[in-house]
């Protein structure tokens, strides 16, 4: 057969593995080792399109693997058996909540214990392997131990082949004594995929855009808002084409943010309930026909649920299903050719887009703070927004960040991440290793609060080490400030670090490192100069003070109604 040979001592399961994820587009693989993964990572070192990227803890190793997936569309990670694959699974659970493809490999028992009485480090003392994989089964799409050499081939392919269709994490557990064995169905490069495309029920599109056409086009004054599942959909070019046919306003919900080209001329900002961008709240809510294109309405995008949405002025447009208000709903429509059929039916209706040029007044711009001012928020992300272009990326964390940033308005091609479904604090660390790893041609700016800093720092060190150029602005507020929103109290307040010096010991003289403390907007401005200048390839740690009650308006609004949703009293029985 053309382009077979025999085997020989290449053809191992662990080449095997290395080829393959270099295949689907991952070139960097997060890693900490553990004795139950080491040979694997050999395989993985000598793979040449492969680089091995050590994390100093499975959870930023697995929040690297999130990120780089968010840059690349594919990410992976490598830890060992249980107390590696415990340690990642909160960022894989993330991964989960965020449709993002990450495959988690760890280091297995070896072949021969499995199936004895015997007892194995690394486990919590009991003769049973099955505890990791029953943990992983509730936040992956597919899981496969390998623990023989006859079925790894297809229990490997299946496994990251679903990852790629389902938009999902994996877990692939591999015994430690199997990657370095030779076996014949080892013995060629992996064929590539080939992965069916989804194709809608031609006869349920036709329907769902013939009803939804007729719902909007005797609509007054319609509206589009974007969600977060534009990107597992890969629908963002059908969501432009709609756009530019219907002459629509188009908003975006906050975990949606980025995903719709805010240089749009009909771009209305995001729409978050009462924290909504200024006058869009009221074009949305006040509009008589709204299309919600892959939302997700839990409690945090929904500010508490007090959205002043009707279902019956609603379609819903979700990855493989259309509902028109109250009534009909089209299964097998995906969201993708349904929005490029939609496109061709919608009459032109610009009155929503007129209505909001009308009412709409341009933001107040912050006083010039006086000299030697303590910096306010407001003015760092005023001068923020002058430095970011199509060659910027946004990182913002769990926080503050995502109110602030929500307000930055994104130059084309400029990215923008953030982890909204799942909110975990110090997410932020590891997912900025993880795509300034995986999207090389942009600098990402990431917008970190002290509080969750402190839970995931030490991997700043791995991106001196990788030679990133990141701007990190660690924003020093003495605490965890969404929290004390919701509801304050002392475990609200955390010890104070020397961040820059704390930085500063990390990068030991090894790498390009510059850290800045800012206190005023002369400060500000003179570290953005530095950052963007003399120091534009290094890693730069700037530290602003702020007060600790100098929060954005939003914030304070969507912790109080956040607050009410939290404490409302048990349903009478």
């Amino acid at each position: 057969m053309e382009g077979f040979r025999p085997a020989h001592s290449t053809g191992t399961l662990g080449r095997h593995l290395a080829r393959r994820l270099v295949e689907i587009g991952v070139h960097d693989v997060f890693s900490v080792p553990g004795d139950f993964n080491l040979t694997l990572l050999d395989h993985l070192v000598a793979e040449p399109g492969l680089n091995l990227i050590g994390c100093c803890n499975e959870l930023n190793a697995g929040y690297a693997a999130d990120g780089y997936a968010r840059a690349r569309g594919v990410g992976a990670c490598v830890v060992t058996f249980t107390v590696g694959g415990l340690s990642v699974l909160n960022a894989i659970a993330g991964a989960c909540s965020e449709n993002l493809p990450v495959i988690c490999i760890v280091g297995g028992p070896n072949s021969n214990d499995y199936g004895t009485n015997r007892i194995l480090h690394h486990t919590i003392g009991l003769p049973d392997f099955s505890q990791e994989l029953r943990c992983f089964q509730t936040v992956t799409c597919h899981q496969a131990v390998v623990n023989n050499l006859e079925d790894a081939h297809e229990l490997i392919d299946t496994a990251i082949s679903t990852a790629l269709k389902e938009s999902k994490p994996v877990y692939i557990s591999i015994g430690c004594n199997l990657p370095t064995i030779p076996h014949p169905t080892f013995a060629r490069d992996p064929v590539p995929f080939f992965l069916a495309p989804k194709v809608s029920n031609q006869l349920g599109l036709e329907a769902a855009v013939e009803a939804t056409a007729a719902f909007l086009n005797k609509a007054v004054k319609p509206v589009i808002i974007g969600g977060p599942k534009l990107r597992v959909t890969k629908s963002r070019q059908a969501f432009v084409e709609l756009a530019d046919a219907s002459g629509y306003p188009i908003a975006v919900m906050p975990s949606g943010k980025g995903l719709v080209p805010e240089h749009h001329p009909h771009f209305i900002g995001t729409y978050w309930g009462a924290v909504s961008s200024c006058f869009c709240g009221e074009i949305v809510e006040s509009a008589d026909a709204y299309v919600f294109v892959g939302p997700i309405f839990n409690d945090y995008s929904s500010v508490g649920y007090s959205l002043l949405i009707k279902k019956e002025k609603s379609i819903i447009v979700e990855p493989n299903r259309v509902t028109i208000g109250d009534g009909p709903s089209f299964g097998w429509v995906f969201m993708a050719d349904f929005l490029s059929a939609l496109a061709k039916k919608l009459k032109k209706n610009s009155t929503a887009v007129e209505n909001y040029h009308r009412i709409f007044v341009p933001p107040g711009i912050p006083l010039k703070s006086e000299r030697d001012e303590p910096l306010r928020v407001n003015i760092l992300f005023k001068h923020i927004q002058e430095i970011i272009t199509g060659d910027s990326a946004i990182i913002a964390e769990t926080g503050d960040s995502w109110f602030n940033c929500q307000k930055l308005r994104l130059p084309e091609d400029c990215g923008y991440e953030f982890q909204m479904q799942y909110g975990s604090i110090g997410w932020s660390v590891g997912a900025t290793l993880g795509y300034a790893q995986g999207a090389k041609n942009k600098r990402v700016i990431a917008f970190i609060g002290d509080g969750s800093f402190q839970v995931t720092a030490q991997d700043i060190s791995t991106m001196i080490r990788c030679g990133q150029n990141t701007i990190i602005f660690l924003i020093n507020n003495g605490g965890y400030t969404i929290e004390v929103e919701i509801h304050d109290g002392p475990y609200n307040v955390i010890k104070n670090w020397d961040y820059t010096g704390l930085v500063d010991a990390i990068h030991n003289g090894e790498g390009k490192c510059w850290t800045a403390k800012v206190r005023t907007e002369e400060d500000l401005t003179e570290a953005i100069a530095k950052a963007t200048g003399e120091h534009k390839d290094s890693l730069c740690f700037i530290e602003v003070f702020v007060h600790k009650d100098d929060t954005s308006k939003e914030l304070l609004e969507w912790g109080s109604r956040v607050s009410a949703a939290n404490s409302r009293p048990p349903n009478p029985q």
